[in-house]
């Protein structure tokens, strides 16, 4: 077993690496990808300076114990921007309670509104175009509305 770890050398570390990397992809977790930067890391290190294979496990073990708080600083800014914009990727959703004005009328229960660039469909009650009116629900890409 020494002499297989005393073989380690740069190009096993950075091979280790890339194939955790790539395992990431076959199973996401975020687990494996910090274990392949750890053994990146001790790759390049090895370019610089040509430690002993004990010195090379120690290394990986340090970087590999380090990324667990920086993949926990990283998740929790990342739940915080999500936090920070809660309609980021429910646009629809944060339309309701705004007053918009019909651009074509609700005939049979559905018309359509202009809001920004974009035309949304609606549905209400029948009014005729250029009403007032204001967002009570949102299903996918259509509005429910009502009287402003």
């Amino acid at each position: 077993m020494a002499e297989m770890f005393s073989t380690l050398g740069t190009w096993n570390w950075l091979i280790f690496g890339f194939i955790l990397m790539a395992l990431e992809l076959l199973a996401p977790g975020v687990f494996l990808f910090w274990l392949g930067l750890a053994a990146l890391l001790v790759g390049l290190l090895s370019f610089v300076f040509t430690p002993s294979w004990q010195t090379q496990l120690l290394m990986f073990a340090v970087f590999a114990v380090a990324a667990v708080p920086a993949w926990r600083h990283f998740a929790r800014s990342t739940r915080e921007a999500s936090k920070s914009n809660p309609f980021l990727n429910r646009r629809n959703e944060a339309l309701i309670g705004r007053e918009f004005t019909l651009e074509k009328p609700i005939i049979d229960g559905t018309g359509t509104v202009r809001i920004d660039d974009t035309i949304w469909r609606v549905a209400g009650p029948d009014m005729p175009a250029g009403s007032r009116v204001k967002v009570v629900g949102a299903d996918g890409a259509s509005l429910t509305v009502a009287m402003a």
